[in-house]
């Protein structure tokens, strides 16, 4: 039987201390060396100082060109059994390309989370309004939908993703799957985490490229921190994240226990010292993998309704949630100075990590998904038309419009 060939086309190069997005492609690197399938990275980004080095997995890795002809004959010389597009941006840029080169492939979307979702939310609170269906309904949505429908499977990582996709806009659950952060279940038996009275401080953490991020923070500082500061006078929050500009750096207040450190080496080892992370997110989507991190580090956590989404089921939080100022500050409080209630919630976390982001759970789900497409991917896009006419209409169109570009450029 020959070896399954996976190309992995990246909007950016793994980098997984410096974000989420980042520890996804590495547990998606992973889960497909764990069915020994050869995998090629390529992305027309440029790698950083902290770019996972792939090799060392045996992954080889390639630099490709946007709007070049190179790639449809790196295409041809690979000849991959399956091409995971990371971002539906990936999927626009090189679809078609693979589409016409090597149409046997199995196209993957990972969507890592749904831009045009996240994207409403932030349009709801600049303008200061409730969410509304109808900030969904943009250019953004528009493509970020036509991809999935383009490919043969779009990897979902949030159940309310996954929920709106089918109940807002219809789409055939036969082309999603629900893939939620992994985590090894043998890793999560060895815990090594101080107890309770020998952490202190509070800690926030997110990569500042992200807009939620930033906000996070500044609304940490200007309304939730002096109200924790005023009734736990000994208390620092330490803000850790990966690409701090001088916005974020000007927020660093030592007299007030404001500090801002940048880049943490080790997430989870850095969070695991802390006694409660705090992440009053006010906008965003997909899952936030800072709560995977803190419930591996053991680390209770307070956040908003949309930070905990998609992360509980029925199952309870791993610490609090409150969505205005006043009740954050008061709930971070209550959880610091708790220890039966701080027990409670740490339990609650690691009972969320084995019930719901087990890898072993979902890893023959996957693979079970992949083998049936493989035999009847015939049939799996003749069942999805729409993905068939849009195919066309982007093969006319994104082809002749990138055959363009590249001639431009040479003149």
């Amino acid at each position: 039987m020959l070896q399954k060939q996976l190309l992995i086309i990246g909007y950016v190069w793994p980098e997984p201390n410096s974000s989420a997005a980042g520890s996804r492609m590495m547990q998606l690197i992973n889960l497909f060396l764990s069915k020994n399938f050869k995998i090629t990275y390529a992305s027309p980004a440029k790698t950083t100082d902290y770019t996972e080095d792939l090799t060392k997995l045996g992954v080889d890795v390639a630099n490709i060109q946007a709007n070049d002809s190179s790639v449809d004959q790196f295409l041809e010389a690979l000849q991959p059994t399956h091409v995971l597009f990371d971002r539906f941006m990936m999927e626009e840029q090189f679809g078609w390309r693979v589409a016409e080169v090597i149409p046997e492939a199995i196209r993957i979307l990972d969507t890592e989370d749904l831009h045009f979702f996240r994207r409403a939310r932030q349009q709801a609170y600049k303008s200061k309004q409730s969410f509304k269906t109808s900030f969904l309904f943009t250019a953004e949505a528009k493509r970020e939908i036509a991809s999935i429908y383009r490919c043969d499977l779009s990897l979902i990582i949030s159940q309310a993703e996954l929920n709106l996709l089918k109940t807002q806009f219809k789409i055939d659950k036969r082309l999603l799957l629900y893939l939620p952060f992994l985590v090894d279940y043998k890793r999560l038996k060895e815990r090594d985490l101080p107890l309770f009275q020998d952490r202190k401080d509070f800690v926030s953490i997110g990569n500042f490229l992200h807009p939620p991020n930033y906000d996070q923070v500044l609304y940490l500082k200007e309304d939730i921190w002096p109200l924790i500061k005023a009734e736990l006078p000994q208390a620092k929050l330490h803000v850790y994240g990966a690409y701090t500009s001088q916005k974020v750096e000007q927020l660093h207040q030592a007299s007030e226990g404001f500090l801002i450190h940048g880049r943490a080496k080790h997430a989870i080892n850095t969070i695991k010292h802390a006694k409660v992370l705090l992440a009053p997110l006010r906008f965003g989507a997909g899952l936030k993998g800072k709560f995977i991190d803190s419930m591996r580090a053991g680390t209770p956590a307070v956040t908003t309704t949309i930070g905990a989404e998609g992360l509980c089921g029925d199952l309870p939080w791993c610490g609090e949630i409150a969505n205005e100022a006043k009740g954050f500050a008061e709930q971070a409080v209550k959880l610091y100075q708790n220890e039966k209630r701080w027990h409670k919630t740490q339990f609650n976390g690691f009972k969320l990590l084995e019930e719901r982001f087990r890898l072993q759970k979902f890893k023959p789900t996957v693979f079970k998904r992949l083998q049936k497409i493989e035999i009847e991917l015939h049939k799996h896009r003749q069942a999805n038309f729409v993905g068939q006419m849009l195919m066309h209409h982007s093969l006319q169109s994104t082809k002749y419009m990138s055959r363009w570009i590249e001639l431009k450029s040479q003149t």
